[in-house]
């Protein structure tokens, strides 16, 4: 009976537990702690009666794995406020990063919103030029036309200049030819009036008919008034009174 209490535990055998209710993992792990500290105890408790009586003392292994074990929590929770702390961190930096990213996106929708109204404005300038030029060109085009039919008109005006300069040349050429011509038929001292017939003024105050003998003296002939031209003439002539006036037809 003592044998069956003392003796060492068989730790191969798997030992169950019935449990109506686990909270968490937390509770079981601390359960079993527990277990294998009880079992630590039977371990002390048994090496201690071989103590007594003069068994061989031999080492526990069940200790190494209690201090295995312990290590393992130890590093686990280490690893767990690194992880935690990670987390934290990584939260920090995600909500930094998420604060420039709201920005730069605002940012960007803001110049894009600015891009998009000066691309509108300029298509609108743009389309507004492009009509104008159009305008501008047709209008060009048809001053164009325009120079085009006025130097043509200008090229036959000055074509008729130059032939009326021309033609006015050769009749003044001709006046003066003529003029001379009709001259040379005057007698020197008399003048030309009244068309092609030749005047001349005489200062001497005689009758009618030793007027006539004079002038036909000259070879010419005594002016009779009896037109209206002639009538100036004479007026222009004699003045207030009548003078001696010959004419050779």
């Amino acid at each position: 009976m003592s044998s069956d209490i003392c003796g060492e535990p068989d730790l191969s055998k798997k030992v169950r537990y019935s449990r109506k209710e686990q909270e968490d993992r937390g509770e079981w792990e601390q359960r079993e702690v527990d277990i294998y500290e009880s079992t630590d105890d039977i371990r002390d408790n048994d090496t201690n009666f071989q103590a007594h009586e003069g068994g061989p003392q031999t080492q526990s292994p069940p200790s190494v794995q209690k201090g295995s074990f312990r290590c393992a929590t130890l590093g686990l929770r280490v690893l767990c406020l690194l992880m935690l702390a990670g987390i934290i961190i990584l939260s920090i930096c995600f909500g930094w990063n998420k604060s420039e990213y709201d920005k730069l996106h605002n940012s960007y929708i803001q110049f894009h919103d600015k891009v998009l109204d000066n691309m509108s404005q300029l298509q609108s300038s743009y389309d507004t030029l492009s009509e104008n030029n159009s305008d501008i060109q047709e209008e060009v085009k048809k001053l164009k036309e325009k120079i085009k039919d006025v130097t043509g008109n200008m090229s036959q005006l000055q074509s008729r200049y130059d032939k009326l300069s021309k033609n006015h040349s050769q009749l003044q050429e001709e006046v003066k030819k003529l003029k001379e011509k009709i001259e040379e038929k005057c007698p020197k001292g008399w003048k030309r009036r009244l068309g092609c017939s030749c005047y001349i003024k005489s200062c001497e105050k005689k009758l009618c008919d030793e007027s006539w003998k004079a002038c036909q003296y000259k070879g010419a002939d005594l002016v009779m008034i009896n037109s209206k031209e002639e009538q100036v003439l004479g007026s222009r002539t004699a003045g207030s009174e009548f003078w001696l006036l010959c004419t050779v037809p």
